[in-house]
């Protein structure tokens, strides 16, 4: 079978990414996975996977799986491989650099021989044969500083600038850091607190805004503790041979809050009821020997820990604190500094990243894939100021929920919401060649909320292309409703799919009306409590806050999205209109029978 160019591409894509051949035929519904080994074989991608981008693409497939609404025990098993292979790449690097270095120095002097023996650990053993041969499992009683060394080589500037702060007796034990994504903040903290732990038999306590980026945090510490120091480490907790204790917690803090010992909040502005839990992560630190590390990307400036980031929370406090004055970002961008709250701050942004050595992140390509306020939302330390939007954060807070409680959905399953009905949105890009599809389960009985189960984004692909995935998508589940959004290339995919879903799909038209309609009936669903989605999904929140209040030439009130050149997050809020859309305005009165035994029409 002949494939288009548009599907080789995608495949193209996904491959550069990490995705594995089965996961690639998955996504595209191939007919078989050996298309893609003989597309990479013939095509050349694997050429593509140099050394240099090896880790790069580790990243990214981490973060796609981090990501993803429902994690299977596999993709938990891949997440551990993966953070395996950065830290072995981190190792591998250093010991190339060293290498190289080694053999200049020989050279020099003459004896390029000697550049050739292996390095001698402690005792004269051959260091990459590990540490001392099999230790006990947790046996750390053997370990120095020096056994860092190696792990310490793989940091970067400004991960450096955070372990010089830890270690100045001159600066305050709590550090509060703003960061880009993907700079790889969780990896040097698991490698401190480690170190700490080891030498020193302090207890360490994380705090994680999700029980996967905890779980990250323990992976961290196991592949780092194996790849540099020749040991495995086993438990949850874990508790070394020291008595030092390393517990891994989510937002619910209750088990570990009787314990003392260093605490990192991880993803601090993504927590609720974040002023609750910092007090009992504070009673954790109480000691003053005890560090308190903050670290986070940015969410809203309604969030409870924007006002304990800006120092508002401690001027408020006492009335004489109202009139002092903090550092500014770009004093906190240099080096970091200490603030009247007794604080040591400090920004990392993307370009600060790259200019204190991260090789790892091509930013070009980052502000071309994303608008500038996105970008700058996710990259540049910028908060979210959703005054004028016409949702709120803390809505969109209580929105979010722990997945796992959805007994009724199975993912990874040929079916996995059963014979319940579901209905969906899809949402095309008005500028840019990205759509959107969701899949939402309505409300049943009384009380029950609206459930956005999975969500599809596609780029760079034509109609058909796009056509045939909703098909490919709408056979997992029993789908009596599609709501297609007919604008521009939404027009050909509705034409497509209207033989194939007759009676299901419904074309939508956009005016200052529907739009109207549209916004209207989802604050009425979101103020109402009554729609819900995974807390990790976070571009969700994102795409609602996007929607902001706006009049048109004449004057009439209507909604934009800023979707055409600020944001492509709020497509996904568009996508979810167009399902819940199949609800009437007034959800006092019954739906009509025809809404819940309509015959589903899959494609053949």
């Amino acid at each position: 079978m002949a494939y288009p160019e548009e599907i080789r591409n995608a495949a193209r894509g996904l491959y550069l990414k990490r995705w594995t051949p089965q996961e690639i035929k998955d996504e595209l519904g191939l007919n078989s996975c050996r298309i893609v080994y003989y597309w990479a074989e013939k095509l050349g991608w694997r050429d593509l996977l140099t050394d240099e981008a090896v880790e790069d693409a580790i990243a990214r497939r981490l973060h796609s799986l981090l990501c993803r609404e429902k994690k299977t025990s596999a993709e938990m098993d891949e997440i551990d491989r993966l953070v395996g292979h950065h830290v072995s790449l981190k190792e591998k690097a250093l010991k190339w650099a060293e290498r190289q270095q080694a053999l200049t120095t020989r050279r020099e002097s003459g004896d390029e021989q000697a550049a050739e023996r292996p390095r001698r650990g402690r005792g004269g053993q051959d260091s990459s044969k590990g540490k001392g041969g099999k230790k006990a499992k947790n046996e750390v009683g053997h370990l120095t500083a020096d056994d860092f060394a190696e792990w310490l080589g793989t940091l970067f500037g400004y991960q450096l600038r955070c372990r010089e702060a830890k270690n100045d007796p001159a600066l305050p034990r709590t550090r509060n850091i703003l960061k880009s994504r993907q700079v790889g903040m969780t990896y040097y903290f698991a490698g401190e607190a480690l170190e700490d732990a080891v030498l020193t038999g302090g207890n360490q306590i994380f705090l994680s805004a999700t029980r996967a980026q905890a779980e990250v945090f323990r992976s961290y510490i196991c592949k780092i503790a194996q790849t540099f120091l020749g040991i495995t480490l086993t438990g949850n907790p874990i508790v070394l041979s020291n008595g030092a204790e390393l517990h891994f917690c989510s937002t619910n803090s209750n088990s570990a809050q009787s314990r003392s010992g260093n605490v990192y909040i991880d993803e601090y502005f993504w927590i609720p009821n974040f002023e609750k839990l910092s007090d009992v992560a504070s009673a954790m630190a109480t000691q003053s020997r005890w560090r308190k590390t903050y670290f986070s990307t940015p969410s809203s400036k309604v969030h409870e820990a924007y006002r304990f980031w800006t120092g508002d929370r401690w001027k408020g406090q006492r009335p004489s604190r109202v009139a002092i004055d903090f550092p500014g970002e770009d004093e906190m961008r240099d080096g970091g500094r200490v603030c009247p709250d007794r604080q040591w701050r400090y920004v990392i942004t993307i370009e600060d990243a790259l200019r204190l050595g991260c090789n790892l992140i091509d930013i070009e390509e980052l502000k071309d894939e994303y608008p500038e306020e996105v970008f700058d939302r996710l990259y540049m330390c910028r908060f979210i100021d959703d005054a004028l939007s016409v949702f709120k954060f803390q809505d969109m807070e209580r929105a979010g929920v722990d997945p796992t409680r959805w007994e009724d959905y199975k993912p990874g399953r040929p079916d996995p919401f059963g014979r319940r009905e579901v209905w969906m949105g899809y949402d095309p890009s008005r500028t840019r060649d990205n759509a959107t599809l969701v899949v939402v389960a309505p409300p049943t009985v009384a009380g029950e909320r609206f459930r956005v189960l999975e969500k599809h984004y596609w780029r760079g692909l034509n109609f058909q292309y796009q056509a045939q995935e909703i098909e490919r998508i709408a056979k997992k589940f029993r789908v009596t409703y599609l709501g297609v959004d007919v604008s521009g290339i939404g027009s050909g995919v509705y034409d497509l799919l209207k033989p194939v879903f007759k009676g299901v799909c419904h074309p939508i038209n956009y005016s200052i009306e529907s739009k109207s309609r549209l916004v209207l009936k989802m604050i009425d669903v979101v103020e109402a409590n009554r729609i819900e989605w995974d807390s990790s999904d976070r571009d969700i929140p994102l795409a609602f806050l996007a929607i902001k209040r706006s009049t048109t030439g004449g004057g009439q009130m209507t909604f934009r999205a800023a979707r055409d050149n600020v944001t492509g997050h709020a497509d996904v809020f568009f996508a979810i209109a167009h399902a819940v859309a199949n609800e009437p305005l007034d959800t006092n009165r019954k739906r009509k029978s025809t809404w819940t035994t309509s015959e589903v029409k899959k494609a053949a």
